[in-house]
C-alpha cells in the first residue's frame, strides 16, 4: 500500500508541532557552478538533525495507546534511529534502537541522548533484522521500518508540501536515495501537486541499487556498500521501488570524490554543516549539469549529523 496525497496532507497536520518548517536557501556560487537556479531545502536544521524526524514522528503519533505502551523498535544506520528515539521521547514511550557497530559516534551519542535504548550489531542487514526481531519478541514493541512503511513515507513527503509552497514554479526536485522512503514520498507528492515537476534521485556509485534496479527493471540490492555516505547504504524495498519506478525521472550516481567535494563546497560557500549523505543531491547536479542547466532546481540537504572528528578531507 502506498500513501495518498490525502495521507501526506494529514501527516503534515499531524506533525506540524514540533516539526521545523526548514528554510530554503540559495547561493550565487551554486548557481554559477551549475548553470541552474538552485534552491536548497535545509533539513539539516530539522529536529534530530535530519528529515527522518518527519516520518518517525508521523508513525509514532499513529500508534494506539496499547501499542505505544510497549514502545517502538527499529534498525538503522543512524538518522532514522536518532529521529525515532526523539519521536518516542516526545510521546513518552520507550525506543529500542539497533545500530551497526560502524555507525558514526555522533549518531550513537544522539540516540542515547534522546533516550533510545541502544543495541549494537554487525554491519549487515541480516544482523540488524535479527536483533530487531529478537527485541520485538521480548518487549512487544512495534517495529517502525526506516522506509518500508506507509506512515514513514507520508511523513517524509511533507517536505515536498513545504518545498512547493516555498519555491513557486519549481521545475526539478533532486534528493538522495537509500531505501527510497524520501524519494518515493517526493514522487507521490509531486505527482499529486506538481505533475510537471521532474523528480530525480541521486546515489553513490558504491551503493547504486536504485540506479541498477531501474536499468534492469527489477529490484536489486546492495552488497556491503562502502560509501562515505553512511545514510545511503540501504537498498530499496518492493514498495519504494514500485513507486519510484512509476514516477521518478531518473537516478544520477556520483563518486566518493564528488560527494566530498560537494560537502566541502557547502561548508565553505554556504557555511552549512551537512553530512556526506546530505549533499549527494547537490553532487549529482554538479556531476550532470546538462540535465539541470537553466532550470529551477530544488536540492534536498537531508541531514547534518557529522562526526567532526572524522571529516572526509582531513
Amino acid at each position: 500500500m502506498s500513501p495518498t496525497l490525502a495521507d501526506i496532507r494529514a501527516a503534515a497536520l499531524r506533525i506540524a508541532n514540533p516539526t521545523e518548517r526548514t528554510p530554503v536557501l540559495t547561493s550565487r556560487s551554486l548557481d554559477a557552478l551549475t548553470g541552474a537556479s538552485i534552491f536548497c531545502k535545509c533539513e539539516n536544521f530539522q529536529k534530530g538533525g535530519a528529515y527522518k524526524f518527519r516520518g518517525a514522528l508521523n508513525a509514532v503519533r499513529q500508534l494506539t495507546d496499547e501499542q505505544a505502551r510497549c514502545g517502538v523498535v527499529t534498525h538503522s544506520s543512524g538518522n532514522h534511529a536518532t529521529c525515532l528515539a526523539l519521536a518516542a521521547r516526545e510521546r513518552g514511550i520507550p525506543a529500542y534502537i539497533v545500530v551497526p557497530r560502524n555507525a558514526p559516534q555522533i549518531k550513537q551519542r544522539a540516540i542515547a541522548a534522546f533516550g533510545g535504548k541502544l543495541t549494537l550489531c554487525e554491519p549487515n542487514l541480516a544482523a540488524r533484522t535479527a536483533e530487531a526481531e529478537r527485541i520485538q519478541r521480548v518487549t512487544g514493541a512495534t517495529f517502525i521500518h526506516p522506509y518500508d512503511n506507509p506512515s514513514v513515507i507520508a511523513g517524509q513527503a511533507t517536505l515536498a508540501l513545504e518545498m512547493f509552497e516555498q519555491v513557486p514554479q519549481l521545475e526539478v526536485l533532486v534528493t538522495p536515495v537509500s531505501g527510497g522512503g524520501l524519494l518515493s514520498g517526493l514522487c507521490l507528492a509531486a505527482h499529486g501537486l506538481a505533475p510537471n515537476t521532474e523528480v530525480w534521485g541521486a546515489e553513490p556509485a558504491l551503493a547504486d541499487d536504485a540506479y541498477r534496479s531501474l536499468q534492469e527493471g527489477k529490484l536489486l540490492v546492495n552488497h556491503d556498500p562502502s560509501t562515505i555516505a553512511d545514510g545511503l547504504r540501504a537498498s530499496l524495498s518492493e514498495r519504494t521501488f514500485g513507486i519510484i519506478r512509476q514516477h521518478v525521472r531518473g537516478i544520477v550516481t556520483v563518486t566518493e570524490e564528488q560527494i566530498i567535494a560537494a560537502m566541502r563546497l557547502v561548508w565553505e560557500r554556504m557555511k552549512l554543516v551537512v553530512e556526506p549523505s546530505g549533499v549527494v543531491a547537490l553532487a549529482a547536479v554538479l556531476a550532470a549539469p546538462e540535465k539541470f542547466r537553466g532550470r529551477r532546481v530544488g536540492v534536498i540537504f537531508t541531514g547534518g549529523n557529522v562526526d567532526l572528528e572524522r571529516l572526509p578531507w582531513q
